[in-house]
């Protein structure tokens, strides 16, 4: 097993294809070796091959894919492929796909004007459907697709015009393509890396495939392929700039964060530069420790993004409270509160800053009370409204706070700190130092000094 996946990280399909037949002979084969079956045995113009494999993944897990890589196929042998995409109907994992390629499978037919809703759906899907345009011969329906496709550039279009006519090659990778899409985010490398290697073998020109791999092999580990692979983004082409995003975001992963932070900065700082893209610079430099920076870079993305976004603003005053700036912190999380009144992130920050620094406690602990009702599984917003409960002196309301977020977190200075704070002060002095003992087992070198100090004289 271990062969097969680091062949296909590797995109050494030879070796993949050799291991998943000595898995698939000793009855131990994972059900995607079909997949990768029939992305070979297309590629390679094995059309009986191919059914095979389709045949032996509709009895498997990934049977919803069956619909739609048939419906290709049958276009391909010059049948009509809608009728396939029927048997869709119902199965919630699979219908999304067939409307998606049933659209795709008109335009790649000549039928443009029976696909309306093109204009209408998602980026990705216009993206594909202006390919399939571009394909065709027929650029002239395929620009107003890409109008608000940033670096869609005279060189890539010509590219991908040149690329061959829209058939079952084309059709397989972009639903690979689509599936690795929606598995973006989940923790499931093994699968995204197959699906996105399958859609490079059949579609070498699609970069998207490109950033997702990159994306899943950086999950799985694999920093220095996860960075080959982003190299090799077209720079010409619509999805250079998510190339460096992507190389941001692995070597973050990786730990290496001046170099993220150094590619971030370039960015951010280019023409063009998104509010997504300044908002990921401030988010290093706050991992950095570059508060007043970060704060700025947040201010630039709220500039870029038009204003009135709570989250950018509860991040700029976040970064701000950090960096010491707390009237005008004060002003700025205030301001996202009211932009976003039901967003505990933001209404716990202000409690707190409130509660730590005595300003206000009744509304910080109204603040507080909010955050818990809209999350009250968040053993840290739990923690913020029992220490605004002890700075009030409503010990007794405190007490079961304290000892929940306490529990949930056994192993939190912050939480165990609190507690044994709220426990000496309640008399029960044996308990208190346990707390705080608890606290100083994973406490940074600045708050264990404060921890051993309580332990040694109490609360003084």
């Amino acid at each position: 097993m271990r062969a097969y996946r680091q062949a296909l990280a590797a995109g050494d399909y030879a070796l993949a294809v050799r291991a998943a037949a000595i898995l698939s002979a000793a009855r131990v084969a994972p059900p995607d070796v079909d997949l990768l079956s029939f992305a070979v045995a297309l590629h390679g113009g094995d059309r009986l091959g191919a059914d095979k494999a389709l045949e032996r993944l509709s009895r498997a897990q990934l049977d919803f894919l069956v619909p739609t890589l048939g419906a290709w196929l049958a276009r391909d042998r010059g049948a009509d492929p809608l009728p396939l995409l029927a048997a869709a109907k119902g199965n919630a994992l699979a219908a999304p796909f067939a409307d998606r390629h049933r659209m795709l499978l008109l335009l790649a037919s000549g039928k443009a004007d029976a696909a309306p809703e093109v204009s209408a759906a998602d980026q990705d899907t216009r993206i594909d459907a202006a390919l399939v345009l571009l394909r065709s011969g027929r650029k002239d329906k395929a620009g107003p697709l890409l109008a608000g496709l940033a670096g869609a550039s005279k060189a890539w279009r010509k590219r991908e015009a040149k690329a061959g006519r829209p058939n079952a090659t084309f059709g397989a990778a972009h639903l690979f393509l689509g599936l690795a899409n929606d598995l973006r985010g989940a923790d499931m490398a093994p699968l995204s890396i197959l699906l996105t290697r399958a859609a490079l073998l059949l579609d070498p020109q699609e970069d998207r495939a490109r950033l997702l791999l990159a994306d899943a092999l950086s999950r799985s580990g694999a920093t220095d392929l996860a960075l080959q692979t982003l190299a090799t983004v077209q720079a010409d082409g619509p999805f250079a700039r998510g190339a460096v995003a992507g190389q941001v975001d692995t070597l973050r992963r990786a730990g290496r964060l001046p170099e993220a932070l150094a590619r971030a900065d370039s960015l951010a700082r280019s023409p063009g530069a998104t509010a997504e893209e300044i908002r990921a610079q401030g988010g290093l430099l706050s991992e950095s420790g570059r508060y007043a920076d970060a704060a700025a870079a947040y201010a630039r993305a709220l500039d870029r993004a038009g204003g009135a976004d709570w989250e950018l603003e509860y991040l700029r005053g976040a970064a701000l409270d950090r960096a010491g700036k707390w009237d005008e912190a004060l002003r700025v999380l205030r301001h996202a509160v009211q932009l976003g009144p039901d967003e505990p992130e933001a209404l716990a920050w202000l409690g707190n800053a409130q509660v730590e620094r005595g300003v206000d406690l009744p509304g910080a602990q109204a603040l507080l009370e909010r955050a818990r009702k809209l999350k009250p599984d968040d053993s840290a917003i739990t923690d913020s409204l029992g220490r605004a409960y002890y700075a009030g002196g409503q010990l007794d309301r405190a007490l079961p706070l304290l000892e929940e977020a306490a529990r949930a977190d056994p192993g939190g200075t912050l939480p165990n700190e609190h507690l044994g704070d709220l426990y000496w002060k309640l008399g029960r002095r044996i308990e208190a130092r346990y707390a705080w003992r608890a606290a100083e087992v994973s406490a940074e070198p600045g708050d264990a000094a404060r921890l051993q100090a309580k332990l040694a004289n109490g609360l003084q």
